[in-house]
């Protein structure tokens, strides 16, 4: 039986051979078919350790089902989302635990239009006819055939590259991930590169760069080389986060508005989507652009639909992904890395530097994202929603992942996470002291409810 642990609210992930094993990937891809019925679908894989064996396992289970596999070969995810959208695939899947430990591995699952399959819609029927349902192979077995794109993704993502960006000194970050495919032929030799090689076994650093620990490379290139910008990858390449010129962490939510001065200086009432975590900043900077901010759910699979429902230009989110219009509603790593590359490099022919920028961005101060294991967390959140609320009327409650609280001079956030067992809270600030106040306050309140 396929485990409720692999089973996510965006994807399926877990340990491989812990929370799933190969026999549960063969009846994944046995039903997979069955969802949209369909007779080919596109898969694609990482590097990890565990990947080749998911693929032969994945491909006999979708082969035994009647239906032909298209071979991507190794990819990154972004590359997966454009072969669906481009040779408009009914399904597809990428092989991949993104920014997960080495013994992760799993699925990120595509319907019809890149729409991307999650528990809800979609998943949860496959759990069911799995643990329901018995296998029975068709006596016309599929065939696997090779289906090469990467050319052609490149030769999309070269329509964002302007030469101006060469005039940059920039050090790219793999982490020993996906991107390492792509990234120098995209980019060419002007960059600096570091954990460049694809390797299942993460030797440079954790694929995650929200760890501040796995940023610690880039950081050092970037100071060490007194370079403009650094740029780190996570291990599947569909998210992307950024380096300033003095070595600091630039928060990922804010390159949705740096983004404004690519997308939006010739446009005007576009409409832009960002994450319930959002800084306010973000639409206070966009404001000068005419722009229409929209805030919704946090997770790709939410994320990218409500980007098409609006009609959206693009948008992005906390954890460093960005989705565009013209890549199908999805997210791509490096098609971002261009578009922060040509806005870095306009500044730059200012005397600009990006930490300019972002101040120019954000004068808040802001929590980062805070973990709290807490069992009861639907009353952990009412909890602080009722506190705050007493002491001082918000000026807006949004409630639809968690509840984010608007008071005049801050802003709360608490939801729990669809992928980790814990609870977690972001604050934003126009001054220190404040922040400092209301991160103790909740602290105190959900220490007392642990």
């Amino acid at each position: 039986m396929f485990s409720m642990k692999g089973f996510k609210a965006y994807d399926i992930r877990g340990v491989y051979n812990k929370d799933f094993n190969k026999n549960d990937v063969y009846k994944f891809g046995f039903f997979l078919p069955r969802l949209y019925n369909v007779k080919k679908i596109l898969v694609g894989r990482d590097k990890r350790l565990s990947s080749d064996e998911i693929f032969d396992e994945l491909t006999h289970g979708i082969m035994d089902a009647g239906c032909d596999v298209f071979d991507v070969g190794y990819s990154t995810t972004p590359m997966v989302y454009f072969a669906t959208g481009k040779h408009n695939f009914q399904t597809s899947v990428q092989i991949t635990a993104s920014h997960n430990a080495k013994e992760y591995n799993g699925f990120k699952v595509s319907g019809p239009q890149v729409l991307p399959i999650g528990y809800n819609n979609g998943l949860n029927k496959i759990k069911t006819w799995i643990e329901n349902e018995p296998v029975e192979p068709v006596e016309r077995k599929g065939e696997i055939k090779e289906f090469q794109v990467k050319e052609e993704y490149l030769s999309f993502l070269s329509q964002f590259y302007d030469p101006q960006i060469q005039s940059l000194k920039v050090g790219v970050d793999c982490s020993n991930g996906m991107a390492a495919l792509l990234i120098k032929e995209l980019l060419g030799d002007f960059p600096e590169y570091i954990n460049e090689t694809a390797d299942g076994n993460f030797p440079g650093h954790d694929p995650n760069p929200l760890k501040e620990e796995s940023r610690k490379d880039i950081v050092k290139l970037v100071k060490d080389n007194q370079l403009d910008v650094g740029i780190i990858f996570d291990g599947d390449a569909d998210r992307v986060m950024f380096i300033d010129e003095n070595g600091e962490f630039i928060s990922p939510d804010l390159m949705i508005a740096l983004m404004g001065n690519f997308f939006l200086k010739n446009t005007k009432n576009e409409k832009v989507l960002q994450d319930i975590r959002s800084s306010k900043s973000i639409k206070e900077y966009l404001s000068r652009f005419s722009a229409e901010m929209h805030t919704w759910r946090v997770g790709r699979a939410f994320a990218a639909p409500k980007l098409k429902e609006i009609d959206g230009l693009y948008g992005g989110e906390l954890a460093g992904h960005y989705y565009f219009r013209d890549f199908y509603y999805s997210d791509s790593g490096m098609m971002a890395t261009l578009i922060v590359m040509n806005v870095i490099s306009e500044f730059k022919k200012q005397d600009i530097k990006l930490s300019a920028i972002v101040k120019s961005i954000s004068n808040y101060v802001s929590s980062g994202e805070l973990n709290f294991q807490i069992e009861n967390k639907q009353k952990a959140m009412q909890t602080l929603t009722d506190h705050f609320s007493k002491e001082e009327e918000p000026l807006e409650i949004m409630d639809f992942d968690g509840y984010r609280l608007e008071f005049e001079h801050w802003w709360f956030n608490v939801r729990p996470s669809n992928t980790e067992p814990y609870l977690r809270v972001i604050l934003e600030a126009d001054s220190q002291d404040l922040l400092n106040e209301k991160t103790s306050e909740i602290k105190s309140i959900l220490n007392r409810i642990q």
